[in-house]
């Protein structure tokens, strides 16, 4: 009888250890060296098995999909002001400093979406521009007509630039409250140093812009107003 018990308790032990192997790279490797089936050895080196050889670690797989969605919106953003830009850029308009405030916000929403694929991936996902990622906290990308005067497209911008501070917002705190199993301070710390102060300084700068050109029109001809400002925007 004595001897019964003592093969049970071995044999569970041995599976607990083998549970706690599955979580590490190396006793998957161990595994993978050892068998004699080729397509499992082949598929670990691909990476198509589920081998837990890989760079995700921490709360990536919850957060992945708020990530993407902001670099959905970065993107979709990018485009609106690259539009904006080009509508100031006209010959009727002829607004070189709103044309240059526009096309370096639509860079800089281009290169934002740059440096998130390039977090996804080393972090061990995979940008996936065939499926729409939703969250609590997606940023909208719904437009509306483009073809603006000067301050109401400063208006557009300071609402863009606040749409995409609160998405950033959102993912820093998904990455910071969530529960243990869910949390990841790297992201956390990537979106702190990144974008979370970057977003505050434009949406400072942009309701700055707005007020200043709203009271510069408070005149009977604004044209003139209008002028003066957007040569100050050239020299911004």
């Amino acid at each position: 009888m004595k001897i019964f018990v003592a093969l049970a308790l071995f044999a569970c032990l041995g599976s607990l250890a083998q549970a706690v192997d599955n979580e590490y790279c190396q006793n998957t490797v161990i595994t993978a060296c050892s068998s004699s089936a080729f397509s499992a050895l082949t598929g670990f080196f691909t990476g198509k098995s589920n081998s837990i050889c890989n760079a995700r670690f921490a709360g990536i797989d919850h957060i992945e999909p708020e990530i993407q969605s902001y670099i959905n919106a970065n993107l979709a953003k990018s485009y609106d002001y690259l539009l904006l830009a080009t509508h100031f850029n006209s010959y009727q308009k002829n607004r070189p400093g709103f044309q240059k405030l526009y096309q370096g916000l639509s860079d800089r929403s281009f290169e934002d979406s740059i440096a998130l694929i390039k977090q996804v991936t080393r972090r061990g996902g995979i940008v996936d521009f065939n499926t729409r990622h939703e969250s609590s906290g997606s940023v909208s990308t719904k437009r509306g007509t483009l073809e603006v005067d000067e301050l109401h497209s400063l208006a557009l911008a300071l609402d863009t630039e606040k749409q995409l501070a609160t998405g950033a917002t959102h993912v820093h705190s998904r990455a910071t409250h969530a529960t243990d199993a869910e949390r990841d301070p790297e992201l956390a710390h990537y979106f702190e140093e990144n974008f979370l102060g970057k977003q505050a300084e434009s949406v400072r700068k942009l309701s700055g812009y707005a007020n200043d050109l709203a009271k510069l029109m408070k005149v009977p001809d604004p044209s003139l107003s209008v002028y003066l400002f957007d040569e100050y925007l050239q020299k911004q």
